[in-house]
């Protein structure tokens, strides 16, 4: 008999479709693996905005977790909103007493505008207690501002962010640049060498749910046992084809997002 290789995603659910969970199971899917959940959050959003968020207790979330090891069995996990201090600590609890491999975590903490997605207790337990746990983190511009206290404005400027970021504890970095106002994007992974993804930024509104994309991806070619660079790469390609795909539609009257199924869908 076949088997398939497994993603476990820990994220909050977009009633929209374009980011958390859905998202991810959607990325999971399109990157040839099996996606499992365990979700932490359930918001009412959709192109537009978030209007409600209601967090689950952390034992639902620990139950789903331990539901989905003990029986399907998990090959590589994605990280998401995780919105409060408790879920963390349950979550880091259970990637250690299981021994979790291919750990990526998307540190959703703040929104591009500065305000904070969580509050400074799960902020601060996210870095000291779960990061050091993970494979590799993916913060954009402002999360890895918001963990490090640093300006971002440069390569130098990245390079010293990420220092810091690994003097937290986290054994590798990946840099998301998209929030630079720069034609080209570059992003940065730290592991045991630096590694740079380059591709021309693409004028699109489509861009709802990318974070959470290109970290499933990244878990999802884990899974499948590529490398981390090279697992980073693959994810990049298929993200930025996402974005690429996904600027031929219209959805909604905000922000609408990646095309997840351009491989398949006419």
């Amino acid at each position: 008999m076949k088997t398939y290789r497994r993603v476990l995603t820990i994220a909050g659910s977009d009633s929209g479709g374009g980011a958390g969970i859905q998202a991810d199971m959607k990325t999971i899917s399109a990157c040839g693996c099996y996606a499992a959940t365990a979700i932490t959050a359930i918001t009412a959003q959709n192109t537009q905005g978030v209007t409600a968020i209601e967090t689950l207790p952390a034992e639902i979330v620990a139950r789903q977790i331990e539901a989905v090891i003990t029986d399907i069995g998990v090959d590589a996990v994605k990280i998401g909103m995780l919105p409060s201090r408790h879920i963390i600590e349950a979550v880091t609890r259970l990637i250690t007493r299981y021994d979790l491999s291919n750990v990526v975590l998307d540190p959703v903490m703040v929104a591009t505008s500065g305000d904070r997605l969580i509050p400074a207790d799960a902020a601060t337990a996210l870095i000291t207690e779960l990061m050091p746990h993970c494979t590799v983190i993916t913060p954009n511009i402002p999360e890895a501002e918001h963990i490090t206290g640093l300006s971002i404005r440069t390569e130098h400027e990245i390079d010293a962010a990420t220092a810091s970021l690994r003097g937290l504890g986290a054994p590798n970095v990946l840099i998301k640049t998209g929030h630079l106002d720069t034609q080209r994007l570059t992003d940065y992974l730290f592991a045991d060498q630096t590694y740079r993804y380059t591709f021309d930024r693409l004028s699109t509104p489509n861009t709802h749910g990318t974070g959470c994309t290109l970290s499933s991806a990244i878990a999802s070619f884990l899974a499948l046992g590529h490398p981390l660079p090279e697992a980073v790469g693959k994810a990049e390609e298929y993200l930025h084809k996402a974005i690429r795909a996904g600027a031929e539609y219209t959805i909604g009257n905000g922000h609408g997002p990646v095309h997840h199924f351009y491989r398949y869908w006419d």
